[in-house]
């Protein structure tokens, strides 16, 4: 048996350089001899590998046309073996001479892992029951010019699958399973949405005043109009603009960008889910999202309990519920019902070493004994509800406690999933807030709210009573395929280039 040089180990650049000189050595002479593979347009593929193999009985014997990648070779004499891997899995092919010819068979010996061919032939199984395609054509496709990672030990280098994503779901075809669920879990969030009524509609990226979100933009220039223009970091008021036109029921699910620091929960790009419901409030939106949740897990997983790196989650209970300042004093035993200014605030946040800024007003400072005391310890789905005013500038506060909110986020193993609150729709108010967020600007702080007059004015026609929810998406592909870093879910996440 002739063992391809591919199955063995590179241990220098030099070897490496030789291999790949002979690869583009046999590229010259197909092209020498009028057979390039890169002029050849299409393939008509009839059937593909998983089909062929869960139902080997109705294609016994019949003919298919395949493509692939070549993932393994052996070759013995007048007949070999051959492994090609398509876009559901792998199946074995029989070449021999007595049915492709003398000079196919040649060039088939030649070919190298990597390199793209079609099959034609029969469906059968081997003497080892493997079912296999009796190849009677051959067809190169693409010449691969490069060496796949050796196939025992793969693409383990996390950064490099990271950069090279192309490479990774060659040799680590599980990697694809992750983004066929991603696409379901879109796919399954549209149908629940949809069949309730809601309008997907599309709002604009760039913008001449970002908001909807506590977040440092990405700013860009239109030359044009000679304007600075900021990439989203939100999808919030373009569609609250919507419920003042009239619609009802909108959502929208697109890339936001916010110019933060990068971590396993956080990507300058991720994609977001909004939505806005008139004459809803924050009660409402819990009751869709807690639906939402199990409807996609159901639906993508076939089941509500699920493991998230080792933890058990069970989807299918109600939700708990617990506010901002009752999950502060059962996890910190610091009562901010009892602490009324902002100078006692201050005085208990250094008792506890938690850092604040000179900006930071009493509901803030709850907000970092939060993130400091709780947000580890929320595992099982969990509303936290009722945040601070401070902190919440497009929020309707709570008719029986104005310093707090309608408002909730969703926790599940310690991260937060979803934020949502009955939209603030008095035009007097949003003003104020908005020029408090000003003031913090003009302080430093970059992370705070531009004032939106074309927002304001909207809300001066009238909004109606609206319940809003916004959702990332890539922590809830996260969750529901066990991956420990957004990384691992989106095919193109952000690197910092090599060169740097």
């Amino acid at each position: 048996m002739e063992n391809t040089n591919e199955n063995q180990i590179i241990e220098n650049p030099q070897q490496l350089n030789e291999l790949l000189k002979i690869r583009h050595d046999k590229l010259k002479e197909l092209r020498e001899k009028g057979k390039d593979p890169f002029e050849i347009v299409k393939a008509e593929v009839t059937h593909h590998s998983k089909e062929i193999k869960e139902n080997f009985e109705e294609f016994d014997q019949k003919e298919v046309y395949v493509a692939g990648r070549i993932m393994s070779k052996r070759v013995m004499g007048k007949a070999s073996f051959c492994d090609i891997q398509d876009r559901d899995g792998r199946i074995q092919s029989y070449v021999s001479k007595n049915e492709i010819g003398e000079e196919g068979y040649t060039e088939f010996k030649k070919f190298d892992i990597g390199d793209i061919i079609a099959i034609k032939g029969v469906v059968f199984k081997t003497q080892k029951e493997e079912i296999s395609i009796k190849a009677y054509s051959v067809t190169l496709l693409s010449k691969s010019l490069q060496i796949l990672p050796e196939k025992f030990h793969g693409l383990k280098d996390q950064d490099l699958r990271y950069r090279q994503r192309y490479v990774d779901l060659i040799v680590n075809p599980e990697v694809k399973d992750t983004f066929f669920k991603r696409s379901q879990i879109i796919k399954s969030i549209r149908n629940y949405l949809d069949n309730k009524n809601f309008l997907e509609v599309e709002t604009p990226i760039l913008q001449s005043i970002y908001g909807g979100a506590h977040a440092r933009p990405f700013v860009t220039h239109h030359n044009t109009l000679d304007l600075d223009l900021y990439m989203r970091i939100a999808l919030e008021l373009p569609l609250k603009r919507l419920i003042v036109g009239g619609f009802e029921n909108v959502y929208e699910i697109g890339r936001v960008f916010r110019n933060e620091g990068m971590s396993i929960k956080h990507n300058p790009e991720f994609t977001l889910m909004e939505l806005y419901q008139a004459y809803a409030d924050y009660n409402d939106m819990m009751e869709l999202t807690e639906g939402l949740i199990k409807a996609v897990a159901k639906d993508v997983l076939g089941t509500l309990k699920i493991t998230y790196q080792g933890i058990e989650v069970d989807l299918s209970k109600p939700f708990e519920k617990i506010s901002m300042v009752d999950a502060v004093k059962k996890y910190a035993n610091v009562d901010f019902r009892e602490i009324k200014t902002i100078e006692e605030a201050r005085e208990v946040a250094k008792k506890h070493n938690i850092h604040f800024e000179s900006h930071h007003q009493k509901g803030d400072i709850l907000s970092l004994f939060f993130d400091e005391f709780v947000e580890s310890n929320l595992i099982q789905p969990t509303f936290l509800t009722d945040h601070p005013v401070d902190i919440s500038p497009l929020s309707k506060r709570k008719p029986t406690d104005p310093e707090y909110t309608e408002r909730f986020e969703l926790f599940i193993v310690g991260r937060e999933f979803a934020n949502a609150y009955s939209e603030l729709n008095d035009p007097i108010d949003q003003r104020e807030r908005f020029e408090a967020q000003e003031r913090l600007r003009s302080e430093g702080n970059d992370e705070a709210t531009m004032l939106d007059d074309d927002f304001l004015l909207a809300l001066e026609y009238g909004m109606p009573p609206t319940g809003g929810l916004g959702m990332g998406i890539d922590r809830l592909v996260m969750l529901l395929t066990d991956s420990p870093s957004i990384r691992d879910v989106l095919l193109f996440p952000t690197m910092k280039p090599l060169n740097n």
